[in-house]
């Protein structure tokens, strides 16, 4: 069987450090503005109308399993136990990103510091 041959005798080179200092300040050493760090908030307040939608749906879904979940172990509804549970686990499952997202595009709404539309994935 063939070892694995050694990588001892490789050079490295050192990582160019930072960029120059010269590139974006304005000969006083004050730095200017940067356009890697540039961007418009206008953009982070689009709303994603069809991502709310799917928390919505999700939200009232995961509701729904969880209500229907109480009536089987209640005894108000026929049911099996085993057929309680994966209710349960399915509305766990959607109930939570749901209120989640929700959750997140109420507080944008409202303005809430910290709570941008942009918090939320947009399909």
């Amino acid at each position: 069987m063939r070892r694995m041959a050694s990588r001892r005798n490789v050079r490295y080179a050192q990582l160019p450090g930072e960029e120059d200092d010269d590139d974006y300040t304005n000969g006083g050493g004050r730095r200017d503005f940067d356009p890697r760090f540039d961007y418009t908030p206008k953009a982070f307040d689009r709303v994603p109308w069809k991502s709310i939608a799917l928390a919505l749906f999700l939200l009232f879904l995961g509701c729904l399993l969880l209500l229907l979940t109480v009536f089987i172990f209640t005894g108000h509804m026929e049911g099996d136990s085993s057929q309680g549970y994966a209710l349960l686990v399915l509305g766990i499952l959607t109930f939570l990103p749901g209120f989640y997202e929700t959750r997140i595009a109420y507080y944008s709404w409202r303005g809430a510091e910290g709570y941008r539309f942009a918090a939320i994935p947009s399909y």
